[in-house]
């Protein structure tokens, strides 16, 4: 009997508000190919225009979540301008999670490393199995993992940054919780049941005060302290005059649940 496989590199589906992108190639380890970057960027640009979804997840197939670059193909070329190409190509992948309007959850399995520890790293928020594992491991091939640093540095503290990008060593999902690499553990059969509950949670709230929400998070990040409160004052005075912000003012007052006017 024949069956049909779906062999694209990038798989979206979207179910009430949420838009999942499967990275589709188990057989190796869902590394990130040119052809997966490729995909990725094209869907993430849909997604930014999108209205309809309130968050995304970046999900895998197989046993592993992502096991970084896909060195057979890197090896393949051994090009200068390949690599800068290459590198700039997912730098720019992981910046359009990052300015992505509505907040983006890594769904993690298994392996996680280098480039697959970037990607976790970008999201705004993760859950991972229990028995999933984490590193940047490119230090034990000779090559330091500079652009997955980038994001690392962002998410976990400066010194257990640089413990994982000089040592290469696996942590653990209790460990990436307790440092701040992801948010939830769940056992790895109840990973979906903690992921959905994580999204019903985020796809009830007001889509307005999302987009406008992670909009000044990522803001305010890159700028000085006096700068980051005038922006964080001007946008929640914006935000206030939100339909929204109203029926949920008055929605509390009244001991209700309220109805918010954009979906």
């Amino acid at each position: 009997m024949m069956t049909n496989v779906d062999e694209r590199p990038v798989i979206r589906r979207d179910q009430h508000g949420v838009a999942t992108l499967t990275l589709n190639r188990p057989r190796q380890f869902n590394a990130l190919s040119e052809e997966v970057l490729k995909a990725l960027k094209g869907e993430l640009s849909r997604l930014a225009t999108d209205d309809s979804v309130r968050c995304v997840v970046i999900a895998a197939e197989g046993r592993a979540f992502c096991a970084g670059h896909d060195l057979k193909e890197m090896r393949a070329t051994p090009d200068k301008a390949y690599y800068q190409a290459l590198f700039a190509q997912c730098g720019e992948v992981m910046q359009r999670i990052v300015n992505l309007p509505v907040p983006v959850i890594a769904r993690v399995q298994g392996l996680a490393t280098a480039a697959g520890c970037q990607l976790v790293a970008s999201c705004d928020l993760a859950v991972a199995a229990r028995s999933a594992r984490f590193a940047v491991s490119g230090i034990n091939v000779g090559l330091f993992c500079s652009t997955p640093a980038v994001a690392l540095s962002r998410s976990i503290g400066r010194k257990r940054a640089m413990e994982m990008l000089f040592t290469g060593e696996f942590i653990d999902a209790e460990q990436a919780l307790e440092w701040g690499l992801i948010n939830r553990v769940a056992d790895d059969e109840a990973l979906d049941e903690v992921l959905n509950a994580l999204t019903a949670s985020i796809c009830a709230k007001s889509a307005v005060a999302l987009r406008t929400g992670k909009a000044l998070f990522q803001r305010q990040l890159q700028m000085p302290l006096r700068e980051a409160y005038a922006l964080a004052g001007e946008t929640m005075a914006c935000n206030m005059m939100a339909e929204d912000v109203t029926e949920g003012i008055d929605a509390f007052i009244e001991k209700r649940q309220p109805n918010w006017r954009h979906r």
